[in-house]
């Protein structure tokens, strides 16, 4: 496995925090979980903490692995994994200061699959729903 991405899943009042992609790039105008690549030599808690700075200017607490799968790009295999976060704020009163997206929210978790979101944080959807269900839903 030579490359692996990061998701940052972050709740809050039930709710996970989803972002829209700027409209360029492969996966340019859909929805995702905020993340990115970890690069050579960084771990993947740092790449967590350093992807969610770069892109919503905030500091956040990294948690534990929650979900992981693999996927195709440009003909790689690629390693998703998928950490709780913990975020300074919700950004709806201060808001995040978005570099690589158009806009953010809170969304339900049912209505993730109803939205234009990245397919390979649809692979890891079904162990985010699990995780909630037994450790977050009130």
């Amino acid at each position: 496995m030579s490359k692996t991405s990061i998701a940052c899943i972050a709740f809050n009042d039930n709710k996970v925090l989803i972002a829209h992609r700027n409209p360029t790039g492969q996966m340019g105008g859909r929805w995702e979980f905020p993340g990115g690549k970890v690069e050579d030599g960084e771990s993947e808690e740092t790449a967590v903490a350093r992807e969610f700075k770069e892109e919503f200017g905030v500091s956040i607490t990294v948690g534990p692995k929650i979900a992981t799968a693999i996927f195709k790009h440009n003909g790689e295999n690629v390693m998703l994994n998928a950490h709780l976060v913990e975020l300074p704020h919700n950004g709806i009163d201060v808001p995040f200061v978005l570099t690589e997206h158009t806009e953010y929210r809170w969304a339900e978790l049912p209505e993730i699959p109803t939205l234009n979101f990245v397919d390979s944080d649809m692979m890891i959807y079904s162990q985010v729903v699990k995780y909630f269900a037994q450790n977050i839903a009130e």
